[in-house]
């Protein structure tokens, strides 16, 4: 696969991860426990792909490597606030089950990117 193309298929998947997050917020209870966590999971869950873009536009290794980072950062805390939101008896395990395998499979290839990025600099 070129590097164009996988620069675009993770783009357009972070995109889709982001809009999955915003229907799971507007889906959440309206209680202000629900709320509360649904509105930290949006806002690192809507994240990694703003972070994605600008590395994709960074002026040098170390900023990519910076940039990815930080969407790595945003997708294990996306991932905290998914669990807390299953443990504490707002959304059923199995509902949640898609939406932390992709986070889980977004964190691999994030962390992967910057150990490539690292040896190739």
């Amino acid at each position: 696969m070129s590097n164009a193309k996988q620069e675009h298929d993770l783009r357009e998947r972070t995109k889709a991860f982001a809009l999955r997050i915003v229907r799971m917020y507007v889906s959440l209870p309206k209680s202000p426990e629900a709320q509360v966590l649904g509105k930290q999971a949006l806002k690192s869950g809507t994240s990694p792909g703003a972070h994605y873009c600008e590395a994709c536009r960074s002026r040098s290794p170390a900023e990519f490597i910076s940039k990815i980072a930080g969407g790595l950062q945003e997708l294990e805390e996306t991932r905290y606030w998914l669990e807390l939101l299953v443990d504490a008896g707002i959304v059923p395990p199995k509902r949640m089950a898609d939406l932390l395998k992709e986070t889980d499979e977004l964190t691999a290839i994030f962390a992967s990117s910057i150990i490539t990025a690292k040896k190739n600099k």
